[in-house]
């Protein structure tokens, strides 16, 4: 009998955590657990990256680099590693993990030792940015504005039990100070020479997320319409199975594919006003954080 890849989540407790737990059962793996006392021993966690395969991190950026620098310890018993913070998505070195960004990264995520999951407001902007700017339509300078908003669930235990307990607010914008600390990882991954402005919000949801990010298309390159702004996101995700793009619709609810693992992109263009607006939606929980992971553990394990 061939035995199945041991996989540890060192985290295991936290939202994204069990959103990966749960997904597991659909891979043919051996989940290795750490007894819940010990979950913050250092030597429990070792030890338990001495045995896997494949080590996911579900930690706050500093713990991810402690916990990195701890798998290094093993030299050549070290794991790969797939970590779900902000800590090394723009780090030297690292894979990003996000298997639709080009044609080459499936390959590359593939054959990685480190790789990072993208953040769930990223995930939306990049699949927008990138590919109209990779086909000449958009200037890596154009002065990108990223609106989006998230179910409560992406603020972790502390926002989710404040909302289920006292019931809001109903929405409430946040990062206003414009240092969101995902900005840097869309800034690079989607190809930008200029800093994006980016206003996040939250709802009074449990999940789901809508970005959004309007144009001006005379500032476009070269008397771009709307269609062919749905033309340039056809062409780049044509046949990938998690990322879509629809028709316009007239209004959005940010809900819809809560518990799902896809994202839908949608172009909304005003012909007459030389305006359009771009749409990406998905669950902040699911292609935004635990079913990207799932993508990324498939593909470091072969499986």
């Amino acid at each position: 009998m061939t035995q199945h890849p041991v996989i540890f989540i060192d985290g295991e407790a936290g939202t994204t955590g069990l959103g990966i737990r749960d997904r597991l059962s659909a891979l043919p793996v051996t989940l290795h657990s750490i007894d819940p006392a010990y979950r913050k021993d250092p030597a429990a966690r070792k030890d338990a990256m001495a045995v896997a395969d494949l080590v996911v991190l579900c930690l706050p950026d500093a713990a991810s680099r402690d916990a990195v620098e701890m798998a290094d310890t093993l030299g050549a018993n070290a794991p790969r590693i797939l970590d779900a913070s902000t800590a090394f998505r723009t780090a030297p070195g690292w894979v990003y993990g996000f298997p639709e960004l080009s044609a080459a990264q499936t390959a590359a995520i593939a054959g990685a030792p480190r790789v990072s999951n993208p953040g769930c407001y990223p995930t939306g902007a990049i699949a927008l940015l990138r590919p109209l700017i990779e086909a000449g339509i958009m200037d890596a300078r154009y002065p990108v504005c990223i609106n989006a908003v998230s179910g409560y669930s992406g603020g972790g235990r502390t926002m989710i039990e404040a909302h289920e307990r006292d019931g809001g607010p109903a929405f409430e914008l946040y990062g206003l100070g414009l240092e969101h600390k995902h900005v840097p990882e869309i800034h690079l991954h989607a190809g930008l020479d200029r800093r994006p402005v980016f206003v996040p919000s939250v709802g009074h949801f449990a999940q789901g997320m809508i970005v959004s990010i309007p144009l001006h298309l005379d500032d476009l390159n070269g008397g771009v319409t709307g269609e062919d702004l749905h033309t340039a996101l056809t062409t780049r995700y044509a046949g990938q199975a998690n990322v879509h793009v629809l028709p316009h619709e007239a209004t959005l609810s940010a809900e819809a594919l809560a518990g799902s693992d896809k994202m839908e992109l949608r172009v909304h263009a005003s012909p007459h006003n030389r305006q359009a607006v771009l749409t990406a939606r998905l669950d902040n929980l699911g292609k935004g954080a635990s079913g990207a992971a799932l993508q990324n553990i498939a593909l470091m394990l072969g499986l």
